[in-house]
């Protein structure tokens, strides 16, 4: 799937992961479709020029993601999606006083990162399962999601995040699978720790841990070498149902 004349999605598309994905791929000839809840993601669009259009939406809504689905439909087809949209979260099964966690904390966890990425996936599949066939293969279309290295090293208090993204990590295969008869992959990117807006609140004695930790580079990974491997996924038709780590190496103890 090339990116120059094709049109894309992209969720949590106002800051970080997302930002990065959906400017690189301006700059590479595609339109694109910014989603995100934040008012901001208006600014982007302005930012970026004629070929950017928001769209505000929640991706645990259907009708929120139906309507920036329809909007690329409506640039000419839906040929990709990248999905960024989700949230850390930090909580024990038992606190200091041996009280249990909170369930709705954990129900709105996996409801937004999970729940919310299968959402996005369903209403995307369906919009490019109608598109012409492109190339000699036929591909009509790539999903790619964003799971974490927590999905696989889960510190202690991520629970719920973990169990999320491991979740994101466990479907990408087999819809890859299901997909398949109508040309359309499914890859999900696993990011280790990166300099986005979730790591903003961190102490800097915190940042500089992690940084030592990861074997090679020694820093945090950036919103462009992300967005690099969103743009290679798109272009190598041979990648698909698969998981990539994107972290230096690091494996959280």
């Amino acid at each position: 799937m090339q990116v120059k004349d094709n049109n894309f999605l992209i969720t949590g598309a106002a800051s970080g992961l997302g930002a990065a994905t959906a400017e690189r791929l301006l700059a590479g000839g595609a339109r694109v479709v910014l989603c995100d809840r934040s008012e901001h993601v208006e600014a982007r669009a302005r930012e970026w020029g004629e070929r950017a259009v928001a769209v505000r939406g929640d991706v645990c809504r259907a009708d929120d993601m139906q309507a920036a689905v329809d909007r690329a439909v409506a640039l000419g087809g839906l040929h990709g999606v990248v999905h960024c949209a989700g949230v850390v979260s930090v909580a024990k099964l038992l606190d200091r006083e041996g009280r249990p966690a909170d369930l709705d904390a954990f129900a709105k966890t996996v409801e937004i990162n999970l729940v919310g990425t299968f959402n996005v996936l369903r209403l995307a599949a369906a919009a490019m399962a109608d598109n012409a066939p492109q190339g000699e293969d036929g591909e009509r279309g790539v999903l790619i999601d964003t799971a974490s290295i927590a999905a696989f090293d889960g510190q202690v208090g991520q629970a719920a995040y973990s169990a999320s993204k491991a979740g994101v990590a466990g479907m990408t295969l087999p819809l890859a699978r299901e997909l398949s008869r109508y040309g359309i992959r499914v890859m999900t990117i696993a990011p280790g720790v990166f300099e986005t807006p979730m790591m903003a609140g961190i102490p800097d004695d915190a940042v500089a841990s992690l940084s030592a930790a990861v074997p090679f580079p020694k820093r945090l990974g950036r919103g462009e070498e992300y967005a690099a491997l969103a743009e290679q996924i798109v272009a190598n038709v041979m990648l698909n149902g698969e998981t990539i780590r994107l972290d230096g190496g690091i494996r959280m103890q």
